[in-house]
């Protein structure tokens, strides 16, 4: 099998792997159409010591289900065979204690596609449990379902805090996610500003209608909600900058290593801080089929997967958006 091989935060491409193979309760994917994301970048920087095919947002077809999936039923009868899918990429046990409680995403023994201990999408093919797919709406097209992971991330936001119209709501950021937060924050009628830095992030943000704010220009403590999607400490020191006393600010970023935090001001103006990760499937593959949120504008280029370090370094340069690996 060909595949990207990530391994002492070298990326290689290599030819001689072995063909994947489900396991009871998984299916075998054939892999279509996948992303490059800032958490692969930060992967080959050691952000997790992962050895493996990394990779995690995909667009896909189902090609097998493990026999034994289905108790007295054919794999092929199980409705899965010959899917377009996308797939949540937390792989979790069901039985531990955080499962339990309803929180499948922060399993005690999960493993993480192309992040933890499960191989990712930069490959031909890849297995995931049947429970994390979803059936992509015959209307959306690879190149709008390939971003289902991040546009459900950017959605977990308002699953976490309470996004009302008459709020002043800053993004910082307007990157590979920040335009898709930027697109479903957009939706809420919240009072929303976004700081972007280059060129193409402002264009794309004008044509959405959606206003831009100078750094500079921002009033200390004003803004309700900040979301802070640079993963820099400038990024978060800006965003405790803008918000307002028992505001809150979302971490919505991949940060490698420490940040300096000023926690004497967090707690003096009582600032709730939210970490957010994963989000909702369905409600994103909604929007992408209602044409609310469009994530196609985003894409830079594709690359056959043949060439994914040139894919990997065109995805490293400032500015650039959404690269994409084609099979």
């Amino acid at each position: 099998m060909r595949a990207a091989w990530l391994e002492d935060q070298k990326l290689s491409y290599r030819t001689d792997l072995p063909e994947q193979s489900p396991q009871p309760g998984e299916a075998l994917l054939r892999l279509r159409l996948a992303g490059v994301c800032a958490t692969d970048l930060e992967m080959v920087k050691g952000y997790y010591p992962f050895t493996g095919i990394p990779g995690h947002e995909f667009v896909a077809e189902v090609v097998e289900v493990h026999p034994r999936s289905y108790s007295g039923r054919q794999p092929e009868e199980s409705g899965w065979i010959g899917q377009r899918v996308v797939g949540e990429i937390n792989a979790a046990c069901g039985e531990c204690e955080t499962c339990r409680r309803g929180h499948p995403t922060h399993c005690e023994r999960r493993t993480v596609l192309g992040i933890w201990k499960r191989n990712g999408v930069f490959a031909e093919t890849v297995c995931l449990p049947i429970e994390n797919l979803h059936r992509v709406p015959d209307d959306v097209s690879d190149d709008a379902a390939v971003f289902t992971e991040p546009l459900a991330a950017a959605l977990e936001i308002q699953q976490q805090v309470l996004v009302q119209p008459d709020q002043r709501v800053l993004l910082i950021g307007a990157g590979r996610l920040g335009q898709l937060i930027a697109q479903a924050l957009s939706l809420t009628g919240c009072d929303l500003a976004v700081v972007a830095r280059h060129t193409l992030q402002r264009e794309l943000l004008k044509r959405r209608g959606i206003r831009l704010v100078e750094a500079d220009q921002l009033d200390a403590h004003r803004q309700d909600l900040v979301i802070e999607a640079t993963g820099s400490q400038a990024g978060f020191d800006l965003a405790l900058y803008a918000v307002r006393p028992r505001g809150s600010i979302v971490l919505k970023s991949t940060y490698h290593g420490n940040a300096e935090i000023n926690l004497s001001q967090v707690v003096v103006n009582e600032i709730t801080l939210v970490g957010s990760r994963c989000g909702p499937f369905e409600p994103a593959l909604r929007l992408l089929a209602s044409g609310q949120v469009d994530p196609t504008p985003l894409i830079e280029r594709p690359y056959p997967l043949e060439q994914v370090l040139q894919a990997f370094h065109q995805a490293a340069q400032p500015g650039v958006l959404k690269v994409l690996i084609t099979f």
